[in-house]
């Protein structure tokens, strides 16, 4: 029988992991990260950590226990109860991502921000595709208030699709409401617990801080089970270091520092080890997702994430061009393979451009 091998890319060598891993713990222990939470700095603080007034200082021994407590694979199902989603090993699955602050509109190609009937065209679409796992709240609908934006963005994915959904919250008060949307489809919050049917992205503000707001979405998160997706965002030479390397380190260091304060919250609960990183452009103050350097950083720690035993997620697959053209196809592909050959388990970002 002909055994199919699949190629693998590795951009860091074993040792060199280890060399990233040993810095990130160094960070955390010397340098710490700002907590804006005060329920985080309690449970921190309870652990032993050693806190200066917001600034946290992480024992070592405390990140290997939480790492210990973390599941190795996570399951994630559609509305009819199916499994959609298989976060382990190197299985890959695409979802659009999230943070589109415009739409290029099909019929006039203008830039225009998007509304209502552009989330339900684009939540019909995902759901059709059939090598889209997971559908996303990838806009913001500008023609309803403010305070409800993000809980709207999840009642319309909830609506015109059976797929699970990857989301977020803008405002404290929407987690609860947006638990209670995936409650309602699901039946039970012990159903929902049993087969998660979203992921909530919690993104640490780079350089090394958690604000309340997402700091509280991990907490909740992992009181609920609902998976949580820890997305650091270094950009090399802005928000952190210029070396791809020690954009590394601090990615590292900042989704750590998530898993600890994800688990002392509630041990066990689902957690992702992801990330949106850019090598980002000093001259032009812009993010290319689009650049090779970029894919390299998203590749590197998707290696780290699978070194400490965690299912990964990556932002790949995304372009700088302005339309769809021959640049978009490139930059779309060359990041599309490059996160399948790493082995990232969910892939986000197909679809998005002018970044």
């Amino acid at each position: 029988m002909l055994k199919t091998r699949r190629p693998k890319l590795n951009m860091l060598s074993e040792a060199f992991i280890e060399q990233i891993v040993s810095e990130a713990l160094d960070v955390l222990g010397k340098t710490g990260v700002l907590v804006e939470n005060n329920e985080a700095l309690r449970l921190l603080a309870d652990a032993g950590c050693e806190c200066k007034g917001q600034t946290v200082l992480f024992k070592q021994n405390l990140v290997e226990e939480a790492l210990k407590t973390t599941p190795h694979s996570i399951k994630v199902y559609d509305r009819t109860g199916d499994l959609a989603l298989n976060l382990e090993g190197d299985t890959t699955h695409f979802d659009p991502g999230s943070g589109a602050l415009t739409i290029l509109d099909p019929v006039t190609l203008e830039e225009r921000d998007p509304v209502t009937r552009d989330l339900v065209r684009f939540t019909t679409l995902t759901d059709a595709l059939p090598n889209i796992a997971a559908q996303s709240t990838e806009m913001i609908s500008t023609d309803v208030p403010k305070p409800m934006q993000d809980r709207y963005r999840l009642y319309i994915g909830l609506q015109f699709s059976k797929k699970p959904v990857v989301t977020g919250t803008f405002i404290l008060e929407s987690f609860e409401i947006m638990k209670d949307m995936l409650v309602a489809v699901r039946g039970s919050e012990a159903v929902l617990k049993e087969k998660p049917l979203a992921i909530f992205d919690c993104c640490p503000s780079p350089p090394l801080k958690w604000s309340n707001l997402t700091c509280q979405n991990l907490i909740d998160a992992s009181k609920a089970g609902i998976p949580a997706c820890l997305i650091s965002m270094p950009l090399t030479g802005a928000t952190s270091p210029v070396t791809l390397a020690g954009a590394l380190v601090q990615l590292t260091a900042e989704n750590l520092s998530g898993v600890v304060i994800h688990q002392l919250a509630h041990p066990g609960s689902p957690i992702i080890f992801g990330g949106s990183p850019a090598a980002f452009d000093m001259k032009k103050g812009t993010t290319p997702m689009g650049a090779m350097e970029t894919m390299m950083i998203n590749a590197a720690f998707v290696q780290i994430g699978k070194h400490l035993d965690l299912p990964t997620h990556a932002y790949m697959g995304l372009s700088d061009a302005k339309i769809v053209d021959g640049q978009a196809g490139l930059e779309t592909g060359m990041g599309a393979l490059s996160a399948a050959l790493s082995g990232a388990n969910v892939i986000s970002g197909p679809g998005m451009l002018n970044f």
